[in-house]
């Protein structure tokens, strides 16, 4: 289950009551829910060189990991950020404050950066960067820092998916490493393979297709790595449900 622990798109902050954090706890405990996280908001950009805008972004990454620990949440999904300068700068950046906020903040949550479409100066697009923003984060903290990959971001990334499925994955084990991957996104794209546009598009109803749905459901690999939606919600309740049963639908029994 992914959620929300304040409004995405405002930099207002807000503490979780003990007594909300105990009936969120209690009842979903009543659940068959496994793994629970959090996005963050869209706001924050911990890779930003104006250091206003970094700190800002910090403090309120900050108050994210505190809301999922009061809430015994597993994740927090965050973008690696845009770097507005230089790559490099940007990366150092990004890492040095994710060790500065699990300093801050104590605890189980764990950090997945989400990869990215790559548009414009956002980080993340390659299995490359995103480990080696990982390596960046300083030792104590490393443990607590995954990754959570979206199936449309790395389609529009230039992973392709769908023709190269094998060789995709293969590449992620190799440079990042299975053991980091915590969580997916499963969406279509709206756009065709390496667009760098992020238009996510319902399951098998895009340029990604069946036929790379039907083999991450089915991969070994994968089996026990969460999975969430986040396709167009074109009727409430209705499309998401569609979307799950559909999943569930190409599960080999």
């Amino acid at each position: 289950m992914q959620v929300f622990t304040k409004m995405a798109n405002r930099w207002a902050e807000r503490d979780c009551e003990p007594g909300e954090c105990t009936d969120f706890v209690a009842a979903l405990a009543e659940t068959l829910v496994a793994e629970t996280c959090a996005h963050d908001s869209y706001l924050i950009n911990l890779a930003s060189p104006d250091r206003l805008l970094r700190a800002k972004s910090l403090d309120s990454f900050a108050a994210e990991l505190n809301r999922c620990e009061a809430l015994k949440l597993n994740y927090l999904v965050s973008h690696p950020g845009n770097f507005m300068d230089d790559r490099a700068s940007g990366i150092a950046r990004n890492a040095e404050a994710i060790g500065i906020a699990l300093e801050r903040m104590p605890g189980q949550t764990i950090v997945l950066l989400e990869t990215t479409a790559g548009s414009g100066t956002a980080l993340g697009a390659s299995f490359e960067e995103m480990a080696e923003i990982i390596e960046a984060v300083p030792a104590p903290y490393r443990s607590r820092v995954g990754v959570c990959v979206d199936t449309c971001h790395i389609f529009a990334a230039g992973y392709d998916i769908s023709n190269d499925y094998d060789a995709v994955w293969t590449r992620f084990g190799n440079v990042v490493g299975y053991e980091r991957l915590r969580m997916m996104h499963l969406n279509d794209s709206k756009t065709p393979l390496g667009s760098r546009r992020d238009r996510h598009e319902l399951i098998a109803e895009g340029a990604i297709g069946e036929s790379a749905f039907r083999r991450i459901m089915n991969d070994a690999h994968l089996a026990r790595i969460a999975k969430v939606i986040e396709t167009p919600k074109l009727e409430p309740d209705v499309t998401d449900r569609a979307m799950l049963e559909r999943l569930r639908g190409y599960v080999e029994t």
